[in-house]
């Protein structure tokens, strides 16, 4: 979505948060939507996911959180512990860390259908720049993160600095790797898959220990597992200091899946759903573009739908 499409004033701001607002059934926030007090968080911190810059172009990126006080909940009609109808959520794009000089300042929506996530695609600015972004609904401000744009094509550029990293299993170590690579400020990383590992592993010498303690196979599991995921710190910090680009590799859906069919000669038409519902979960926790929304899209965790071929 453009951020200049989006651009609205204070009073419009209002009465469609309040709207928003008051589609939730469950809301999370507490308090009244006025231009004086902002509401409130009742159910804890909604950026505790952090937030992501990705797929850079020479004039923008895709800017991306997801809402969700409780990340790990078990209620799959709840996911992160939201429900209800959209969210609208403000982000700021400033030419500085200090946020003293705003560019760009819009508004997004945490889309219920996508578990709450929030994807910016912002276009117009300049190329091989640096810009700090942030994103803020009702009174919490979610952690600052910082984006380059590509250089233009054709572009003569004396230094690019990227990193590429894969196949990191929560539950057989710590991601200090990530926190290494943030220190060395790469205009660009590079994720090539196995994002997140779907299985348990039962082997003594496990670290930690995977979200639900079972195979994520549905939408509510591979939620989870993202989730869990994107809560480790170095990770987090990451996301937030360097633009990605990110593909998957198996482990995203099953090891050594292919197309329709499962490493556990599943039935393909049960794998499908299956495959469908960690298809949608990688798109609501990555900085894609809307062309990235996976064609089959799960209504529910008992009712998805998928494409063979």
């Amino acid at each position: 979505m453009d951020d200049r499409t989006l651009r609205m004033t204070r009073r419009s701001f209002v009465r469609s948060s309040a709207a928003a607002i008051g589609m939730m059934s469950a809301p999370a926030f507490v308090g009244c939507m006025s231009a004086a007090k902002r509401p409130t968080w009742r159910a804890g911190d909604p950026f505790q996911l952090g937030v992501a810059a990705g797929t850079p172009s020479a004039d923008g990126f895709v800017l991306w959180t997801r809402l969700a006080p409780e990340p790990l909940c078990a209620d799959p009609a709840r996911p992160g512990g939201m429900s209800g109808g959209p969210v609208p959520v403000e982000y700021e794009v400033a030419s500085s860390p200090d946020f003293r000089n705003i560019l760009r300042s819009g508004i997004g929506v945490a889309d219920p259908e996508f578990a709450y996530s929030v994807h910016v695609e912002l276009t117009g600015l300049d190329p091989g720049r640096t810009y700090w972004y942030r994103f803020m609904s009702g009174d919490a401000l979610s952690r600052a993160g910082c984006a380059v744009t590509a250089p233009s094509p054709g572009a003569l550029v004396d230094r690019l600095r990227f990193g590429f990293v894969s196949c990191s299993n929560y539950e057989h170590g710590y991601f200090s790797a990530y926190r290494h690579l943030a220190d060395e400020h790469p205009d660009l990383v590079l994720f090539l898959g196995d994002y997140i590992y779907e299985y348990l592993d039962s082997r003594p010498g496990t670290v930690r220990r995977h979200s639900d303690d079972s195979v994520a196979r549905d939408l509510r599991t591979y939620r989870n597992r993202y989730a869990q995921y994107r809560q480790d710190p170095d990770l987090q910090r990451l996301h937030a200091e360097a633009t990605a680009l990110l593909t998957w590799d198996d482990h995203e859906v099953q090891n050594d899946y292919a197309n329709e069919w499962s490493q556990t000669f599943d039935a393909p038409e049960a794998f499908l759903v299956r495959r469908a519902a960690a298809y949608q979960a990688f798109y609501e926790h990555m900085p894609l573009r809307r062309r990235s929304r996976p064609s089959g899209r799960c209504r529910s965790d008992r009712r998805c739908r998928s494409r063979r071929g």
